[in-house]
């Protein structure tokens, strides 16, 4: 009987796998890899099987049961299966559910974790989730559910939520409800992690604004204390500005 391994693949290209993560990788003899985990990665396993168990959202083109199943298929026929997920295992990944199936067969398992969304979209706007004074907690969130309701809260002072880009406008409306003002800051983030990211910053009252240009692609909505720019030196164009009574 073989191990399954489980990678954090990262939130986008192939160098923000970790150094286990793409070591464990390149041991593998069959690879189950989602849809949005890096081609490139192929290269760090060029004699694995790789075999894609691809879904998006809530709409499953390889379901549950049938990448447990394979998980514990394969692992009954070679000595390393990597179970290659995007992002970290662990958040919004489906973990329990095939770590619950490797256990009923009696299957080793091991877990890499990997950089999620929320922190790429951080990295990439230099936006810090957690601020010294007035950002002390964070809450990572689906902005909808399997039965298609919308969510939002206000349990911490920043909130970020995944697979909120289609629904930004509704968001907008439950974040007031959940006491969010409209003038809090909200950093919209699409495809974090990739080359061709894209970031727009808004107010908890725009955020709807944002919908056109993420449409389509895997968002990330920060709003609070992690969504601020930071202050920054004024630079000549701002004095050049202020001189003039315009803005920069």
């Amino acid at each position: 009987m073989g191990r399954v391994v489980f990678i954090g693949a990262g939130p986008g290209a192939a160098d923000l796998i970790t150094v286990r993560g793409a070591a464990r990788l390149a041991q593998a003899d069959v690879v189950l890899f989602d849809a949005l985990t890096d081609p490139a990665l192929r290269e760090l396993a060029p004699r694995a099987k790789w075999v894609h168990v691809g879904k998006r959202g809530f709409c499953d083109s390889t379901g549950q049961t049938t990448i447990n199943a394979l998980l514990v298929k394969h692992a009954g026929e070679v000595d390393r299966v990597v179970r290659l997920k995007g992002g970290d295992p662990s958040v919004f990944g489906r973990l329990e559910e095939e770590l619950e199936a490797l256990a009923l067969a009696g299957i080793e398992c091991e877990v890499v974790p990997g950089v999620t969304a929320a922190i790429a979209a951080a990295a990439a706007t230099q936006r810090p989730l957690t601020r010294r004074g007035h950002g002390r907690s964070v809450s990572l969130t689906t902005a909808m559910t399997r039965e298609g309701s919308l969510h939002a809260t206000r349990s911490a002072d920043t909130e970020v939520f995944y697979m909120a880009g289609k629904q930004l406008a509704a968001l907008a409306r439950r974040l007031r409800a959940a006491g969010w003002s409209d003038d809090t800051p909200a950093s919209v983030v699409s495809r974090a992690g990739w080359p061709d990211q894209l970031h727009s910053d808004h107010t908890v009252a725009s955020l709807a604004r944002a919908a056109m240009l993420h449409a389509g692609r895997p968002t990330v909505v920060t709003v609070g204390a992690g969504a601020a720019a930071l202050a920054r030196a004024p630079t000549r164009a701002d004095h050049v500005a202020r001189a003039l009574h315009v803005n920069p």
